[in-house]
């Protein structure tokens, strides 16, 4: 079984409120299907989310009674984007059922204090693949704040233990530095959790509300200590993700689990 992470900067233009890459979501999904795999499917919010979420200060926790209908036009807003995902996976054929995080998952500052992912496995069982999506949420102790998708990949690859976690991104992999930015940055094909501590990454102008590329490089090195696999691939070239479902090389960066 295999979790792939598929980033908002990928079906989405983050410059832009509520941009869907309904062509990349497309072949994405039709990848998926002919890989014939079992998954579980993550997906940021991109320009759904982010945008009103910086606007309306919701990863800060509440503070305010302004803050409530931001959070719910960005509760609708993510909700909308993952339908229009799940609406390219069931074109496809893909017998995919949406999850929100809200149904399976509270924060205490952050950090999960509630989460109960049977449902997921219950899906599977049947022969669904699960989907959720990285939204706002209840916080114990700040009210609400946002559960993004790479916690969400984390759950779930310590819950399941997959064969692999793909992060389907919007670069051929790591590099290190921001290559948007840096003409200099290296491409990193291999990495060890080791390596990837003197790894920093400069943020560009669309960085998120959940760290960007920094918060992700700290949900891989949990992951990879978990003795689980992380692959890092271009989501906008085809099949990357499919060669890499079905064991086939292509180009990536695999950072390789183990204490």
């Amino acid at each position: 079984m295999f979790v792939i992470k598929i980033g908002g900067s990928v079906i989405t233009d983050k410059s832009k409120k509520y941009f869907f890459k309904q062509n990349i979501m497309n072949n994405l999904a039709s990848e998926i299907k002919k890989s014939n795999k079992q998954i579980i499917l993550v997906h940021g919010a991109g320009s759904f989310g982010h945008i009103l979420a910086k606007e309306y200060s919701l990863n800060e926790g509440f503070k305010e009674k302004n803050q409530l209908i931001g959070f719910s036009n960005t509760h609708a807003m993510v909700q909308d984007l993952n339908s229009l995902v799940l609406k390219e996976l069931q074109n496809e054929g893909i017998s995919a059922i949406s999850i929100p995080p809200h149904a399976f998952l509270k924060l205490n500052n952050h950090q999960p204090e509630v989460s109960d992912l049977s449902m997921f496995n219950d899906y599977l069982n049947l022969g669904f693949s699960p989907l959720t999506f990285g939204d706002v949420v209840l916080d114990k102790k700040l009210g609400f704040s946002i559960c993004s998708g790479d916690l969400l990949v984390l759950l779930i690859a310590r819950y399941f233990k997959p064969e692999k976690v793909i992060f389907v991104i919007d670069e051929d992999g790591l590099f290190t530095s921001n290559p948007k930015i840096d003409k200099n940055a290296r491409f990193i094909e291999k990495s060890t959790i080791e390596e990837l501590e003197d790894l920093t990454t400069k943020l560009d102008s669309h960085d998120d509300v959940t760290k960007g590329m920094e918060g992700k490089i700290d949900t891989i090195k949990y992951i990879a200590n978990l003795g689980i696999d992380n692959i890092l691939l271009n989501g906008n070239i085809n099949n990357r993700l499919y060669d890499t479902l079905i064991g086939n090389e292509t180009k990536s960066t695999t950072i390789h689990g183990g204490n």
